[in-house]
C-alpha cells in the first residue's frame, strides 16, 4: 500500500492472555539492564499476541516498553489521567490513548483491561499500582496473576519484607502466593501463564457480586481464573 506503512499482522500464540498490565518506571532507571527488561517484555508481548496495557506516555520505562510493542506491531492501551495528558508531561502516547478522570480511575481501567499484571522496577507509582492488585486479588476481587520482574534483585528487599510479614502473621502463606517473581522476562511469562490461584480454606470468604473501584463497576465475574 503506497504512502502508508501497512500494521503488521501478529499471530496469536497459545497464550492464556489477551492482554497484559504492565506498570514500570516514568524513569529508565541507572542501570541498563533495567531498560533492556523492559523491551525484551515488550517484544516477548509482540511474539506471544499479547496486547499491552500500561500507563501512557513516552517516558522512562514505559517509554521503552510501550515502542517495542508498538513498533513490532502489537496493540498498546495507554491510560492516562487528564491532568497528565500534556505532552510535556509525559511525552507523546502510541498506540490506543484512554483518558480517565484519575490515578483511581486510571487503575481500575487498566485492571478491566487485562488479564495479569507485571511489574518492571520503578518507584512510588509503581508499587503503589502493584500493592494495589496484590491487594484486590487478596480480598478476592479478582484472581488474575501478578508478576515481578525482578531484574538484577531489584525487588529482593521487597520480597524479604513480604516474607518477613508473613512470618511475622501479617500475610498468611495464600496471599504470599499472590506473587510470582522471576529474572527474566521469559521465565516469569511462563510461571504466570501456569498460575493457579491458592485460596486460605481458614480466611473468610467475601462475596464480591459487582465491586465498584475509583468510580468504575467492575465485575470479578469477567475475570480469567484458569
Amino acid at each position: 500500500m503506497e504512502g502508508k506503512a501497512a500494521k503488521k499482522t501478529i499471530p496469536k500464540s497459545a497464550s492464556r492472555f489477551r492482554s497484559v498490565c504492565v506498570f514500570c518506571g516514568s524513569s529508565p532507571g541507572k542501570k541498563a539492564a533495567y531498560q533492556v527488561a523492559a523491551i525484551q517484555l515488550g517484544h516477548l508481548l509482540v511474539e506471544r499476541g499479547i496486547d499491552l496495557v500500561y500507563g501512557g506516555g513516552s517516558v522512562g520505562l514505559m517509554g521503552l516498553i510501550s515502542r517495542a510493542v508498538h513498533n513490532g506491531g502489537g496493540h498498546v492501551l495507554g491510560v492516562v489521567p487528564k491532568a497528565v495528558l500534556p505532552r510535556e508531561v509525559i511525552g507523546e502516547t502510541l498506540g490506543e490513548v484512554k483518558a480517565v478522570s484519575g490515578m483511581h480511575q486510571r487503575k481500575a481501567e487498566m485492571a478491566r483491561h487485562s488479564d495479569a499484571f507485571i511489574a518492571l522496577p520503578g518507584g512510588y507509582g509503581t508499587l503503589e499500582e502493584l500493592l494495589e492488585v496484590i491487594t484486590w486479588a487478596q480480598l478476592g476481587i479478582h484472581s488474575k496473576p501478578v508478576g515481578l520482574l525482578n531484574v538484577d534483585g531489584y525487588y529482593d528487599s521487597l520480597l524479604s519484607f513480604i516474607d518477613k510479614a508473613v512470618d511475622e502473621g501479617f500475610i498468611t502463606p495464600a496471599a504470599r502466593h499472590i506473587i510470582v517473581s522471576a529474572h527474566t522476562a521469559h521465565e516469569l511469562l511462563a510461571k504466570l501463564e501456569e498460575y493457579v490461584p491458592v485460596h486460605d480454606g481458614s480466611s473468610v470468604k467475601l462475596s464480591w457480586e459487582m465491586e465498584q473501584i475509583g468510580g468504575i463497576y467492575y465485575s470479578p465475574k469477567s475475570d480469567i481464573s484458569r
